[in-house]
């Protein structure tokens, strides 16, 4: 019995698509400074535990699931868009959310962080604010933790990895869609990005 669990276990972690080394780091450190019309969010891992497990990021505000990519320890990625509200999700063993409400011509950060799961790391995403939450851009630790992380970017082959494994994200997305939507108003308001965190 226990050949079978161990066996069980092993197949999960194959299946789940180990996204390791499929990011490249940015030849372009800089961070970009949006226009009015255009709205930043900076994802960052810190070094965390879980470290041997990526956390894979999705923009879902339009129901399916874009791409935008898979973050490792001491990385971080950027995503621009409109203005507005968003949802956006990371996904491992299962998924999770978290919503925003964006200004033009800001630029806003989410931390990463792992979680226990049955197999492997599960993640969440929480806003980092201009004051305070658990995160708080102007805190010394998270300037070092954003000092220390790379930007990385999609390559063909994180992208070929995505179209992969489409349908189990979009399993996961819908599952766990519904577990969020049972949030009470508090806990969603948490996990929420609000324009005031901007800079």
């Amino acid at each position: 019995m226990k050949i079978k669990t161990l066996l069980a276990a092993i197949t999960i972690l194959l299946i789940s698509g180990c996204a390791t080394t499929k990011m490249v780091v940015a030849s372009n450190q800089e961070m970009l400074i949006p226009d009015q019309d255009t709205s930043q969010v900076i994802f960052l891992r810190s070094s965390f535990v879980g470290s041997a497990i990526q956390a894979s990021v999705f923009d879902v505000t339009a129901g399916e699931p874009d791409f935008i990519g898979i973050l490792s320890n001491e990385s971080k990625l950027a995503w621009t868009g409109a203005p507005g509200q968003h949802v956006f999700m990371v996904v491992s063993e299962a998924a999770d959310f978290m919503e925003a409400n964006l200004d033009g011509g800001k630029s806003y950060y989410a931390m990463v962080t792992p979680r226990m799961g049955a197999w492997k790391a599960r993640f969440s995403m929480h806003p980092v604010r201009a004051s305070g939450g658990n995160f708080q851009h102007t805190s010394d630790e998270f300037k070092t933790w954003l000092e220390n992380a790379n930007f990385v970017e999609n390559t063909p082959e994180s992208e070929a990895w995505f179209n992969e494994n489409r349908d189990s994200i979009k399993s996961k997305q819908a599952d766990y869609w519904a577990v969020w939507q049972k949030k009470t108003d508090a806990d969603r308001a948490e996990r929420t990005l609000n324009a005031e965190d901007g800079i």
